[in-house]
């Protein structure tokens, strides 16, 4: 079975986030904040790093309940800090308190962040061929609009490199490349 080449040769639960989870489509508002949390995390970091701890990430941001997490004190901060279970950076722990109540004010105008965010791609996902990896950009218009967008809002950690990877693993974008097996399947 063919797959995209940044997944290959890698532990299972890599391959298996390849196989099951990204590209996929989704819109539920938990989920969506599960991945902007992560995505955050991840900046300057590999995604296998942010993968490996994700379970650490579920128990330390209350199963991203983004109404809890929204409510973290400086005590539940600083017990972040010490968790071994996270990337213990305090700018990044205080970024997702931050994007919390900014996750809850778009969801008071729009009645769901995920009707936001999708549309930034009019609702369905954007289709690339991309036959190689390394074709595939670390940014679009796309990314572009909707990074500035949340920062307007108040949002961090949500630069377009990181926004075009949250809109790839959510699937507003199809990413894959055309031989890997999840591209027709997503398509």
């Amino acid at each position: 079975m063919k797959r995209c080449r940044w997944c290959e040769n890698s532990f299972p639960e890599y391959v298996k986030y390849h196989d099951e989870e990204w590209g996929v489509p989704i819109h539920d508002d938990k989920k969506q904040f599960e991945f902007l949390i992560l995505e955050g995390a991840q900046a300057g970091l590999s995604w296998s790093t942010i993968l490996k701890r994700r379970n650490g990430y579920r128990n330390a941001f209350s199963k991203f309940d983004f109404e809890a997490v929204a409510k973290f004190n400086q005590k539940k901060i600083d017990q972040l800090l010490q968790d071994k279970g996270i990337i213990r950076n305090k700018l990044k722990v205080n970024s997702a308190i931050t994007n919390a109540k900014a996750f809850i004010k778009v969801r008071e105008e729009f009645g769901t962040f995920d009707k936001y965010i999708w549309s930034f791609v009019g609702g369905k996902p954007l289709i690339n061929e991309w036959k190689m990896d390394q074709e595939i950009p670390a940014t679009s218009k796309e990314s572009d609009t909707l990074s500035k967008d949340l920062k307007k809002r108040g949002f961090k950690f949500v630069g377009s490199t990181i926004m075009y990877a949250h809109m790839q693993a959510i699937g507003m974008v199809n990413d894959h490349v055309t031989d890997c097996f999840r591209y027709k399947e997503l398509t």
